[in-house]
């Protein structure tokens, strides 16, 4: 497979203050694909054959722009960075931006960490977005699915931005905008 990218710019952030977690990773304005063809935040130990399962009913049985999980948990450098990352450090919670749909995830399954729903509803709050049960079909091997189920702390993914991806750059304002609230806030709750 061959690398096609077709970008502005790219932001991935990994943040540690003071135990709490935060990874942002921007894709506004363009396409990117890995070589592999592997979607990264199908990588994680949560879930991975039930999130195998569901993507190759789906049709994603060979690597793609997205919803490919790849052969095997954790197979790709970028996911096993950020697991061994958060290994090394006692986060407090997590968040995962990804874009659109402006709504946050923050449960997994039946794991309900303490005060993960109460400050879900703070994040919902400040940044205006609905506060929301992952959806079956994407609730597995994520890295907030992951970190859920390992520590039962609180973790969240925040999708940003609304329309089809590749989101437009004319967003990013916007989305930077809402997101602030969260950190903030996030960085203050823990």
């Amino acid at each position: 497979m061959h690398k096609k990218t077709e970008y502005f710019f790219l932001i991935e952030i990994l943040c540690n203050i003071d135990d709490y977690c935060i990874l942002f990773t921007c894709f506004c304005g363009w396409k990117f694909l890995k070589p592999t063809g592997v979607d990264l935040n199908l990588q994680f130990p949560a879930g991975w054959e039930q999130a195998k399962q569901i993507k190759y009913s789906q049709g994603f049985l060979t690597p793609a722009p997205r919803d490919f999980v790849g052969y095997g948990p954790l197979t790709e450098p970028e996911s096993l960075a950020i697991y061994n990352f958060t290994l090394q450090h006692e986060f407090s919670l997590v968040i995962a931006f990804h874009t659109q749909g402006n709504v946050i995830f923050w449960q997994f399954q039946n794991y309900n960490p303490p005060r993960s729903l109460s400050i879900g509803n703070q994040f919902a709050n400040v940044i205006g977005y609905s506060l929301e049960e992952t959806p079956f079909n994407s609730s597995f091997a994520g890295y907030k699915d992951w970190f859920i189920q390992t520590y039962n702390l609180p973790g969240y993914t925040v999708e940003v931005g609304e329309g089809q991806n590749p989101l437009p750059i004319s967003q990013f304002d916007q989305i930077y905008s809402d997101i602030l609230g969260i950190l903030v806030l996030g960085a203050i709750l823990i």
